[in-house]
């Protein structure tokens, strides 16, 4: 079966992030062990609901190759296209439209069918395939499985080579940033905007949001927190407000600022947070570190890379601007960044993957499976 096949079964799960996996997970496991895996479930409760990631070793031995995706995928509330909904599948034009189609469940379906095209019998060397749940939020599906997998451990001992096929147009990414997730929050009290009853929490975080302008000027500015390998070259500071008051005639009683950072590998990513730390506690607001995934970084003149580079698009590697679970498996010493697909499709109302990409994608993967595992 092709790429194509295996991508339409994932997209029909829901695997919205705040949702369970189960599904899309099931699917993946019984699919990797009709291609002959062994295979290997890590569940945790988060919150209530079923999280689950699933790994798969076809091959015995040492060394090989090993494939990182996630089956989550974002929320769907913008979806724009009347004729079909997120999760049904449709080829039209070249493309195949769908939630998931680029981020990342057309990655995975690649490997799938690449896994299928090398006869078991070809195998000298083991192929893995991890497919993790909670990319898109925080990255505890592959902190669980880094901490807790037995076959992960397995393939970081054997010194097994990674990918993680987020979408690069399938050239090979050598180095990303990381993300980090910041919730300051003032409180305040309810109360008609008529009376002197209430406290209105907007009114004490705006001095605080006035000198965190000034560290996010700082970051845009000062050529010490910058990294040209990066474009942008910056921390790329986002804000976002949020009260959450549903009547203009009730002070707020509660005010939330979002603070998103995207640390590259030079960034001291702590000494900033210790900045924002200090200004939160001078203001007597509240701090909660709420994630912070590494940024991630391999030598792009090593052997690994340029064989990568070899047997994908031929093309120089590169950088990215936004982040992966790369970061989160620092084990694996020879590891890239590398998957079909455009991250500008990523998210969007109507997102895709060419038909092209998928092919491609997947012919890439089957040589790699070949190169590093016969």
């Amino acid at each position: 079966m092709d790429a194509l096949h295996y991508a339409e079964g994932l997209i029909r799960f829901d695997s919205t992030s705040y949702l369970s996996n189960q599904h899309v997970s099931d699917y993946a496991e019984q699919t990797l062990q009709s291609l002959g895996c062994e295979t290997e479930r890590i569940e945790y409760d988060d919150e209530g609901v079923l999280k689950v990631n699933v790994l798969g070793r076809k091959g015995r031995g040492s060394g090989g190759l090993a494939y990182f995706g996630h089956t989550d995928v974002v929320p769907t509330n913008d979806w724009s296209i009347a004729e079909h909904g997120p999760f049904e599948p449709v080829v039209r034009d070249g493309r195949l439209y769908g939630r998931g189609s680029t981020d990342m469940k057309g990655s995975i379906a690649c490997m799938f069918a690449a896994l299928a095209s090398v006869g078991g019998e070809e195998l000298k060397h083991p192929v893995y395939i991890s497919c993790s749940s909670d990319e898109e939020i925080d990255h505890r599906g592959a902190i669980e499985i880094s901490e807790r997998s037995q076959l992960y451990r397995e393939l970081v001992e054997g010194g097994a080579c990674g990918i993680v096929g987020e979408p690069t147009s399938l050239d090979v990414v050598y180095a990303h940033k990381g993300g980090c997730q910041i919730f300051v929050t003032s409180h305040g009290k309810a109360a008609h905007s008529s009376t002197r009853e209430g406290i209105n929490a907007n009114m004490a975080m705006i001095p605080f949001l006035h000198e965190l302008k000034s560290i996010c000027d700082e970051t845009e500015m000062n050529v010490g927190w910058m990294d040209h390998e990066f474009d942008p070259p910056t921390l790329c500071v986002n804000l976002g407000i949020n009260d959450h008051n549903r009547a203009l005639n009730i002070t707020a009683p509660t005010c939330v600022c979002t603070i998103c950072l995207r640390p590259m590998p030079t960034t001291d990513v702590e000494a900033i947070i210790a900045r924002i730390r200090g200004l939160v506690d001078q203001h007597g607001l509240q701090f909660m570190l709420k994630a912070s995934n590494p940024p991630f970084r391999r030598d792009p003149d090593s052997t690994f890379v340029k064989q990568c580079v070899t047997l994908a698009t031929g093309n120089a590697p590169r950088t990215v601007a936004y982040g992966s679970e790369a970061g989160n498996f620092t084990d694996i010493q020879n590891l890239i960044v590398m998957g079909p697909g455009d991250i500008a499709q990523a998210h969007k109302s109507d997102e895709w993957v060419s038909l092209e990409q998928l092919a491609s994608g997947q012919h890439i993967y089957a040589d790699m499976i070949r190169h590093f595992c016969r």
